[in-house]
């Protein structure tokens, strides 16, 4: 079998520069209660901007199962859901270290369940979800156009801006609750 005649030539034996893949953006989600936006960051520029509908119980920051508030604090997205029964969804590290500390304190929560929810966070996995502190906060599709009545607790957006936001943002991406 004869080479061909690139595999003699001296550019065939030299070593090539392989071509490094492109880097991920760096995406942020900033959820802002007050002004009920989501802010979609691609690195530290703002790169869209969405109507949201958030928890019943607005002005509160999640403490216990059933309360219907919308969490406040420092999260990441931990799981993707294709089959949610509200579309499509990316559920949210809560509770988070802030929840899990004030709810050890206030009596909530077990030790074992808190050293649960630091570990799960320590390695970026999904914390219980099953605690007196509630879980299972989503950023979700199903909202209503206007006059949505709210959420139990999560973050709701259009179906067409949640495809949008499933197909983005992967696992680990930050999201920030703010009042």
């Amino acid at each position: 079998m004869r080479a061909s005649p690139e595999a003699s030539s001296p550019e065939a034996s030299s070593p090539k520069a392989t071509p490094r893949a492109a880097a991920s953006p760096a995406y942020r989600v900033v959820v802002s209660k007050a002004a009920r936006l989501l802010r979609l960051y691609v690195g530290e520029t703002l790169a869209a901007e969405y109507p949201i509908s958030i928890g019943r119980n607005v002005a509160a920051d999640k403490t216990v199962e059933g309360d219907e508030a919308t969490p406040l604090g420092e999260f990441y997205i931990c799981a993707k859901n294709p089959r949610s029964r509200h579309f499509l969804s990316l559920c949210l590290s809560y509770p988070n270290v802030a929840h899990a500390d004030r709810g050890l304190r206030d009596g909530l929560i077990t030790r074992d369940e808190h050293a649960q929810i630091l570990a799960a966070i320590a390695e970026r996995r999904v914390p219980p979800q099953k605690t007196r502190l509630g879980g299972e906060i989503y950023i979700h599709g199903g909202r209503l156009a206007h006059g949505d009545p709210g959420t139990r607790g999560c973050v709701s957006v259009t179906n067409d801006i949640m495809q949008r936001l499933f197909d983005q943002l992967p696992h680990g991406t930050p999201v920030a609750i703010e009042p």
